[in-house]
């Protein structure tokens, strides 16, 4: 199983990032998909997570109406859209696939002026 993130960056207040993680190494659609994060000094939290067909997703109250996680199946992978960031964003975003407890790298969101 391997999990990578991308599109992490710098990016100012009330802009956005879309971030994507590219699955491998197992039937990608047969999974539920989560995005977590952690910001420094702080316990890593769930973001969002999407169940395996897409049908059914779930956020954090934090990012609810400001976030929105999707997948495409075709291409294994799932995204994280991010609009409306505010300083409060900035972490180390990871994909999980929580059966298993497989984990990518992370990626790196800084919001800031």
């Amino acid at each position: 199983v391997q999990l990578v993130e991308s599109g992490g960056g710098l990016v100012q207040p009330g802009g956005s990032l879309r971030l994507s993680c590219a699955a491998s190494g197992f039937t990608f659609s047969s999974y539920a998909m989560n995005w977590y994060r952690q910001a420094p000094g702080k316990e890593r939290e769930l973001v969002a997570a999407i169940t395996s067909a897409g049908g059914s997703t779930n956020y954090a109250d934090s990012v609810k109406g400001r976030f929105s996680i999707s997948r495409d199946n075709a291409k294994n992978t799932v995204y994280l859209q991010m609009n409306s960031l505010k300083p409060e964003d900035t972490a180390v975003y990871y994909c999980n696939r929580k059966r298993g407890n497989y984990w990518g790298q992370g990626t790196q969101v800084t919001v800031s002026s």
